[in-house]
């Protein structure tokens, strides 16, 4: 799925010898000082980016504004399916995001929810 959260940004992590790289959540920023803060899932607090030898950078995440039912809309798939067949999920609901822009949020048949932007084609209600 894609990277949406609530603030819009994220922290890229280079990676140490004992840590991998990795992208983490901006989950607000410190009022005092403007910089970024991550939550520090070991110490159970939230830590400024500037805290982590290996913070890179930070690189902008969608926001999600809103999120709308699906609407009768079907996601479709060429060779998704089994023995590389055709795959057709509900899509459950839309996500608008801050720019504008809807993705598709689809539930296969175990309850498995994941973003449909790689459907071959969204099928809108009432059409085969």
């Amino acid at each position: 799925m894609r990277y949406f959260n609530g603030t819009g940004w994220l922290a890229i992590f280079t990676g140490t010898e004992t840590t991998i790289g990795r992208t983490v959540d901006v989950d607000a920023w410190d009022e005092a000082s403007g910089v970024a803060l991550v939550v520090d899932t070991q110490r159970g607090m939230r830590r400024p980016v500037t805290d982590y030898p290996d913070f890179s950078h930070l690189e902008r995440a969608d926001q999600v504004v809103s999120a709308i039912p699906g609407g009768g809309w079907r996601a479709y798939w060429k060779d998704e399916g089994p023995d590389n067949g055709p795959l057709t999920e509900q899509v459950l609901a839309w996500l608008v995001r801050s720019k504008g822009r809807a993705t598709p949020v689809t539930v296969d048949a175990h309850g498995h929810v994941d973003d449909a932007e790689s459907a071959d084609r969204l099928i809108p209600p009432g059409e085969d």
